[in-house]
C-alpha cells in the first residue's frame, strides 16, 4: 500500500506540473483546478506515504527524482519540449539512483 501511495503522489505531482505548463503562466484558467488539485493531492499522498512508515529520505528522494524524469518525458510528449541524449542519460541516472536508494534501504 505504501508504494501505491507514493506512486499516486508522483503521478499527481507530474499531472499538476504539466498542467501548470499548459496553463501558460496561469493565463489559461481552465488548468488552474488541475494545478491546485494535483499539488494538493500529491502532498496529501506523500503525507500518507510517510504515515505508513516509509522514511522521508527514501520517499522524498524517489518522489522528486521520478517527478523530474516523468515531467521531462511528459513535456516532450505533450509540449514537444526538447529531450536530448544528455537529458536521456540523466533520466537513466535518476532511475539507477532510485534503484540504489531502494536497494540500500532494504538493508
Amino acid at each position: 500500500m505504501t508504494w501505491l501511495l507514493l506512486a499516486g503522489a508522483i503521478i499527481t505531482e507530474v499531472i499538476a506540473t504539466l498542467s501548470l505548463r499548459a496553463s501558460e503562466g496561469m493565463q489559461r484558467k481552465r488548468w488552474i483546478p488541475a494545478v491546485v488539485g494535483g499539488y494538493g493531492a500529491a502532498f496529501g499522498l506523500l503525507t500518507l506515504t510517510l504515515a505508513q512508515g516509509m522514511p522521508i529520505g527514501i520517499a522524498y528522494g524517489i518522489w522528486a527524482a521520478c517527478g523530474v524524469a516523468l515531467t521531462a518525458i511528459g513535456a516532450r510528449v505533450f509540449f514537444k519540449d526538447g529531450l536530448t541524449k544528455r537529458m536521456g542519460a540523466g533520466i537513466a541516472l535518476i532511475a539507477v539512483g532510485v534503484l540504489l536508494i531502494e536497494l540500500g534501504a532494504a538493508h
